[in-house]
């Protein structure tokens, strides 16, 4: 987002803790789900998005649009929310897309906080990420930008049916929405850091060829918060044709001490000589 933009959203974010200081998880779950639905809506209507981003209308000209188009169809504090949103000014109708995504997810995110589960909702949010890249079938269903997303969104409540909890159920469909523009991939990603940095955590994603032992995750998650200075989430992906080793990415920094990449470095050597 450009500085506008930006500004826009923190004054909405800001709102929206102020909102779930003093409101039941339940509650803040049910706005959740407005905030992402007129967020669809958005996606859907372009002519909307501009209208609500032209700088040439007040800020009150802009929410009192929304408030009639949403009235009686959204809970009075997503509506709230949203006209503040609507009120700010946007650098571009796709920035305001993102913001009114944003503070869905933030919403769920907190209600997920509130109830204590969050912790359990990034695992499960990791975890399916995890499924889903080991089978290539169930990987281009879900990832098919062609397949209508209410159809996709079907697959993924079955598969999570019983195994996942709601509100990551609902944070999975913004994936497979396109959360941000992105890929569902980079946005299940995107979607675990965010659980992640809400618990004031980083994510050290780590690859190994067997998975590490509870002992071996716990001291390694230990040296790494040393490093960063704050809590580490790890999550393994195992890949035996890493051979062995330890490959660790947190955020744009790379550690990768694999077998497999010692061997590379050896061939390419080895040619140039």
């Amino acid at each position: 987002m450009q500085a506008a933009s930006r500004e826009s959203y923190r004054i909405a974010a800001d709102r929206l803790d102020a909102y779930v200081r003093g409101a039941e998880p339940s509650a803040v779950a049910a706005t959740a789900d407005d905030l992402l639905s007129v967020a669809d809506l958005l996606r859907r209507e372009p002519r909307l998005r501009r209208a609500l981003s032209d700088p040439a209308r007040s800020g009150g000209d802009r929410s009192g649009l929304l408030a009639g188009i949403l009235g009686g169809k959204v809970g009075a504090d997503a509506l709230d929310l949203l006209t503040t949103l609507a009120a700010g000014r946007w650098s571009a109708p796709s920035e305001l897309l993102d913001g009114a995504e944003r503070l869905g997810v933030e919403a769920l995110l907190a209600a997920a906080d509130k109830a204590g589960d969050l912790g359990e909702v990034e695992d499960e949010l990791f975890r399916f990420g995890q499924v889903v890249a080991g089978q290539s079938a169930l990987s281009n269903a879900l990832s098919d930008p062609v397949a209508p997303v209410a159809r996709r969104a079907e697959l993924a409540r079955e598969l999570l049916a019983g195994r996942a909890r709601p509100v990551t159920v609902r944070l999975v469909e913004a994936a497979l929405g396109g959360f941000g523009g992105r890929s569902f991939t980079g946005a299940l990603t995107r979607l675990v850091e965010l659980a992640a940095d809400r618990q004031d955590r980083q994510v050290a994603y780590v690859t190994v060829a067997a998975p590490l032992g509870d002992e071996e995750e716990r001291r390694l998650g230990a040296r790494l918060s040393e490093m960063y200075g704050r809590e580490v989430s790890v999550k393994q992906t195992v890949k035996p044709e890493v051979l062995g080793g330890v490959s660790v990415r947190v955020g744009s920094d790379l550690y990768d001490g694999t077998v497999l990449r010692r061997l590379n470095e050896t061939r390419n050597a080895l040619a140039k000589s």
